[in-house]
């Protein structure tokens, strides 16, 4: 039997592990960006939570916690990511209940998030396994 463990990701060489990971689903994110957000990200409340399987990073969460009249006070969920390797095996729906019951805690009505519109299978993953409804579409424009 495997034995699965949550926890905060908050060093420098945990951040670097969970690159490795996150970089599945951020591929235009280099290395030296990607700690550069993070030291800006953490400064305003995001925090990365990492789910391990026999001491092995498998999947990742980014999330912050906000407050505004949409949502109320609610956990979003910036990136939800299970490395490749283990994909399909519960990961992400584990770390998905572990996120609701931390943000639960923490006086949050509501976890939210965005995902892009080619994402078909997160879609589904996120519908039928984790039980989110699809709410909204999210609008961009690049400036500059």
């Amino acid at each position: 039997m495997s034995e699965i463990e949550i926890r905060e990701l908050e060093t420098q060489f945990e951040w670097a592990d969970a690159f490795f990971v996150i970089e599945q689903l951020r591929p235009r994110v280099n290395a030296e960006e990607y700690f550069e957000y993070l030291e800006q990200m953490t400064t305003t409340g995001y925090r990365l939570f990492g789910l391990f399987v026999d001491d092995e990073l498998a999947a990742v969460a980014g999330v912050n916690i906000g407050v505004n009249m949409y949502y109320g006070r609610h956990l979003w969920i910036d990136e939800l990511v299970t490395d490749s390797k283990h994909r399909s095996e519960g990961y992400g729906a584990q770390l998905m209940a572990y996120l609701e019951d931390w943000a639960s805690e923490r006086g949050c009505n509501k976890v939210a998030l965005s995902s892009g519109l080619q994402r078909e299978e997160a879609h589904r993953f996120y519908e039928e396994k984790v039980g989110m409804e699809k709410a909204s579409y999210v609008f961009t424009k690049e400036l500059g």
